[in-house]
This record gives structure tokens, C-alpha cells and sequence, in this order.
């Protein structure tokens, strides 16, 4: 008869088993394993080196073309836009690209008229009232309220009130600077624009600049908007806008996908970079001296990357 000593005895035995198979068959597969292991992080750390440095190649690549962009502009833009007045309106978040821009139509020739950059609070939906009740209020000797949108739009009827201060417009004389300056003030002080120091009107054209869409609850809305100031913008008058194809929603897709707004207005899609700040001063000379329009860049819907040169 089997005891319980027995019973003990045995499972000691097969767990003594085990810990001796263990131990035997880690020493003995101890050194392939981690041979092989070694082997392995070798081969990723080589890896991950030859990454970086093509990350970093590239990285130089696009500075160098960045540079070669801003050296080559000169023989590319001077002269072609000499005498020719261009004001330059930057929506939330161009800070930067609009400044380049700026530089872009100025190595052109071309006198700054206008330097605006619209705020976040005028494509605030909820400010829709307060624009309208501003507008009212805005009409100057040279700068007439009379025949703007008679809605409840305040974006459409105020973006058309600025088109009206900045474009040169089909009356003989354009509207005087302190009129302008007075216009400017008014949506400023409220914190709809800001615009810097010296603005006046008689623009022969505008470059409209865009960013980044917002991506906030009221984003749909906040699109819109921007679409409609192009489109006020746009009225009858030369213009260029130029933003990026990042993000649903951009302005430059909405543009290229209206109709009626793209027969209209020219775009350029990659303006963050050099290459695109170049490539709008072009596109700006071909809509206004040639009264071309088209679409450029390397998004959805650009025929090419610049304009075509002048014959």
C-alpha cells in the first residue's frame, strides 16, 4: 500500500525534475538566445542611424531649397510688379507666411498698401450681430456704406465693407487714407483685425493669406466664413489666395471647389513654404498684369507649380 510518505517523496522527485530541466535547458539555450538578441538590437541601432541621417538630409535638402528660393526671387520677381499697389490681408495663424509674402510682392516692386490681419473673433459666430451693428456705424466721406449685403450676415456684410476701404475700386478717386485709417481703427478696437501703422486704400489687388482651418466646434461655420470674405473679396476685383491644402476643409480646396469662386480668384496651395511665398508674387503678376487667373501649387486641382512664363 502507497504511504503517504511516498506521495511526498515523489512530488519532490518530479519538482526537483523540473528545477534541474530548467536550469540545464537555460544555460544551454543561454548563449544562442542572447547571441541572437544582441545580434537583432545591433542590426535596429544600424538601422535607426541610417533613418536619422536620411531624415537629416532631407531636412537639409528642403533648407537649401528654401535658400535657393529666396536667392533666385530677385531674378525671378524684380520688376514685375513695379508701380503696382497690392494690400495684403492674413487670416488667424499666417503671422509668418504672410510676412513672407509681403517680402515676396516687395522684392516685386510692388507698394504695400495694406498690411491686415483678420482675428479670430471675426469669424466668431456669435459676434455675427455686433459686426452688423459696426458696419452701421462705419460710413466715411470716401467710403460708403450704401449697396453693401443687406443681410444678417455680419461676415459677408463686413468683409465687403473692407474690400470696399482697401480696393482702389471703380470710382475715380480711390478712398482717402484717413478714411481707411478710420475704418481700419474701427474693427480694431474690438479686436476684429489689426492692421499695421500706414494703411491706405487704392489697392489694385489683394492677396488674401490662409492657414490652417480651425477644428473647433464651430469649425463648419468658421470655414464658411472664410469662404465668403474670398468671395466679397473677390467681387469684380483681382484676387490671390494663398494657404495650404492641409486639413478638411482649407480655403484653397473650398476656392478650387465653387464654380463660380474658381473661374474668379487665382490660388496658390503651399504659401508656408519659400517656393509658395515666390510662387504667389508670380501668380499676383500674372492675375493682375496679364488678368490671368489660376490655380498653383501641388494640391488637388493646381495646374502647375507656377505660372507659365510671360510671353
Amino acid at each position: 500500500m502507497i504511504n503517504f510518505r511516498y506521495h511526498v517523496v515523489s512530488l519532490t522527485a518530479v519538482f526537483l525534475a523540473l528545477a534541474i530541466g530548467l536550469v540545464v535547458g537555460t544555460a544551454a539555450l543561454n548563449g544562442p538566445v542572447s547571441e541572437n538578441l544582441r545580434n537583432n538590437l545591433a542590426a535596429l541601432n544600424k538601422d535607426n542611424n541610417v533613418r536619422r541621417e536620411q531624415v537629416n538630409k532631407l531636412n537639409d535638402e528642403v533648407n537649401r531649397n528654401q535658400e535657393f528660393a529666396n536667392q533666385i526671387a530677385p531674378m525671378l520677381l524684380g520688376g514685375k510688379l513695379t508701380g503696382r499697389k497690392i494690400a495684403v490681408v492674413a487670416l488667424p495663424g499666417t503671422e509668418e507666411p504672410a510676412a513672407g509674402v509681403v517680402k515676396m510682392l516687395t522684392v516685386a516692386g510692388a507698394t504695400i498698401t495694406a498690411q491686415v490681419r483678420v482675428e479670430e473673433k471675426f469669424f466668431d459666430p456669435s459676434t455675427v450681430n455686433e459686426l452688423l451693428l459696426l458696419v452701421d456705424e462705419l460710413s466715411q466721406p470716401s467710403i460708403s456704406t450704401v449697396g453693401l449685403p443687406l443681410n444678417s450676415d455680419g461676415v459677408e456684410t463686413a468683409s465687403a465693407l473692407l474690400a470696399r476701404t482697401l480696393y482702389r475700386g471703380t470710382s475715380p478717386t480711390p478712398p482717402t487714407a484717413g478714411d481707411v485709417t478710420a475704418v481700419l481703427a474701427a474693427f480694431a478696437q474690438p479686436g476684429y483685425l489689426t492692421a499695421e501703422e500706414g494703411a491706405t486704400g487704392g489697392a489694385e489687388a489683394v492677396v488674401l493669406v490662409a492657414g490652417v482651418p480651425p477644428t473647433d466646434k464651430e469649425a463648419g461655420k468658421k470655414t464658411e466664413y472664410a469662404l465668403t470674405m474670398a468671395e466679397q473679396f473677390g467681387q469684380g476685383q483681382p484676387l490671390v489666395v494663398a494657404g495650404d491644402d492641409a486639413g478638411d476643409g482649407n480655403l484653397v480646396a473650398g476656392i478650387r471647389n465653387d464654380p463660380a469662386l474658381v473661374a474668379v480668384t487665382s490660388t496658390v496651395d503651399n504659401v508656408s513654404t519659400v517656393q509658395g511665398q515666390v510662387a504667389t508674387a508670380l501668380v499676383t503678376v500674372e492675375r493682375l498684369v496679364q488678368n490671368k487667373v489660376g490655380q498653383y501649387g501641388l494640391a488637388t486641382g493646381a495646374t502647375s507649380i507656377v505660372p507659365s512664363a510671360a510671353p
